[in-house]
């Protein structure tokens, strides 16, 4: 079994996938969104290319814990990936700051700025399943 996580926005999607055990999240790519379907075609390379059984989608809610127009759009795209992928469980995970923890681990990292706008997606991708498996473990 094999777990996506999805680091959805406006021109991005961030792509990690699970290893086979789901113990540890690998970053696969960002995609640079172009249209629905162009996203979706992408996506559905990936998940038969990697035997996908379950999608994670980050959920950006506010801090105080209600849903805006970023996590709308997560909750759209989350139910067209229902229809296009029924094969696949659909789970929304809250991911208030990962983008910000993605992006002070790059810094710490002494990743250039022009790389870390190149990876920033797919490494929050990694941490939205790896707390995802990680609360599946406890």
């Amino acid at each position: 079994m094999r777990m996506m996580g999805l680091d959805y926005g406006d021109a991005t999607i961030g792509v990690a996938v699970s290893d086979l055990l789901g113990i540890t999240a690998q970053g696969v790519e960002t995609i640079r969104r172009k249209d629905e379907e162009s996203d979706f075609k992408r996506l559905d390379e990936l998940i038969r290319e990697k035997v996908v059984t379950t999608i994670v989608v980050g959920f950006p809610k506010n801090m105080n814990n209600t849903v805006g127009p970023r996590g709308e759009a997560s909750i759209a795209f989350s139910e067209k990936l229902k229809e296009r992928f029924p094969q696949c469980e659909v789970v929304l995970w809250d991911e208030r700051l990962t983008t910000a923890a993605a992006r002070r681990t790059l810094i710490e990292g002494d990743v250039r700025r022009e790389n870390r706008k190149k990876s920033i997606d797919m490494l929050a991708a990694v941490l939205i399943l790896e707390g995802f498996m990680a609360s599946r473990q406890k």
